[in-house]
């Protein structure tokens, strides 16, 4: 049976999704409890790597179990055998054809900044704090800048595998809300795409925060796009503000 499993995770203590040796994993975390529950060997794959210290609130995986068990069941059995920042939030039979990455048609992260002169501890692992002043409008101008196909390449990880770096952003959205838990105001840059590169995500968050602060302008960015240049790029942001949204699939 070919299950498909949507999972929350706070990513603060993983080494990212992807099993890495002995370090704790979110893709090693789930491969090990679905291997004793269908006891065998299991793998299971995910619709994309998260890096270290990167959230999901809706990433996607799917497995294939030859133990004959309700998505209900499952979901329990894999729940009792994770530590609690990692949830199955919901569990499902999907055709044998199903794949969480090659079937998924989009993908949306939120980067959150907590803007103000203090970070409440309960935001710290799950947003950047930027105490400096940042220009809302500025931002949201810029952003339009990234919809679209292009060759992200300055926006990527030199160590990125794919083949090629061009993506379709479909949606860049830049708002800002009072958060009474933050008691402060939480700017949410959202971005949804067929797929992202690694770091592209961060790196375009830390560019559109250096534009609110007025440390580069559009003209700058239209560079970088077009002509690759990781140089003209701000920093990337750091990974606790970065969280995986949602995964769209038919």
């Amino acid at each position: 049976m070919n299950f498909k499993l949507t999972i929350q995770y706070d990513g603060t203590d993983f080494h990212g999704w992807q099993m890495q040796g002995d370090l704790r994993t979110v893709q090693g975390e789930l491969t090990r409890a679905l291997s004793r529950i269908d006891g065998r060997d299991v793998v299971v794959l995910g619709s994309g790597r998260t890096d270290a210290g990167v959230h999901a609130e809706g990433q996607v995986a799917h497995v294939h179990l030859a133990k004959q068990i309700t998505p209900e069941k499952l979901r329990a059995a894999i729940n009792g055998n994770t530590e609690k920042d990692v949830r199955v939030m919901e569990a499902e039979v999907v055709d044998d054809e199903f794949h969480a990455r090659y079937s998924a048609l989009e993908k949306t992260y939120v980067y959150r900044v907590v803007k103000g002169p203090v970070i409440s501890p309960f935001w710290l692992r799950y947003a950047h704090h930027e105490a400096r002043s940042l220009d809302l409008q500025r931002m949201q101008q810029t952003a339009n800048l990234f919809l679209g196909e292009h060759d992200w390449s300055a926006f990527a990880s030199a160590q990125s595998d794919s083949e090629t770096k061009r993506r379709t952003i479909t949606s860049v959205v830049v708002s800002e809300h009072t958060d009474e838990r933050a008691r402060s105001r939480i700017i949410e840059i959202r971005l949804s795409a067929e797929g992202f590169l690694r770091y592209m995500v961060r790196s375009i968050a830390g560019t559109l925060m250096a534009v609110g602060r007025a440390e580069m302008n559009d003209e700058l960015v239209t560079q970088a796009i077009a002509g690759g240049d990781r140089s003209l790029v701000a920093a990337t942001a750091p990974a606790c503000g970065l969280t995986l949204l949602s995964v769209r699939y038919d």
